[in-house]
């Protein structure tokens, strides 16, 4: 964003979840950037897998799906999704029994990052987050995208924890 230039007017995006005619364009988020350019799939038509990933999420009350969407004659342009983001929510024993939310698979489209679009999404998941009472948000971040930790970290987020993942082997008909 050019130096003393405001930020998008936060009425000009719209949250909302996400439906299945979103697909394309969320997928192209996610495949838009290094990491995500080799492992996900951007294809027309769109592979099976996704499909069958909407429909589970859209399934589960505990998770949402959601597209930033900006509305017409904002400062964004006209309606079209400017970003998504997942949101999960997890009980859990500890903390007596509280809640937290997760959020996963932030992207902002290209023409539209550092203009404030994502800070006004994550702004949004985490009072979602309070709506449905929970007592923390948590994310992870890929720790090359140094860019994307020092924004959460603008945000109030702390690297209170290392994370770790072990993926699995995919074979034939696995959807994870």
């Amino acid at each position: 964003m050019p130096a003393g230039s405001d930020p998008p007017d936060a009425a000009a995006l719209l949250f909302r979840r996400a439906t299945r005619d979103d697909l394309p364009a969320i997928v192209a988020m996610l495949a838009d950037d290094p990491l995500g350019a080799r492992r996900e799939s951007d294809t027309s038509p769109l592979p099976r897998c996704y499909h069958d990933a909407f429909d589970a999420i859209d399934r589960d009350p505990n998770i949402e799906l959601v597209v930033a969407q900006a509305g017409a004659g904002g400062a964004l342009g006209a309606l079209g999704i400017v970003g998504v983001l997942q949101l999960s929510f997890i009980p859990n024993l500890s903390h007596r029994g509280g809640w937290r939310a997760l959020i996963e698979g932030v992207r902002v489209a290209a023409a539209h990052r550092c203009g404030g679009v994502g800070r006004q999404m994550l702004q949004w998941a985490i009072e979602r987050a309070r709506q449905r009472g929970c007592l923390m948000v948590q994310l992870t971040s890929d720790k090359s995208r140094t860019d994307a930790i020092r924004f959460y970290e603008g945000l109030g987020f702390v690297a209170s924890h290392e994370g770790m993942k072990l993926h699995l082997s995919r074979g034939e008909g696995d959807h994870g």
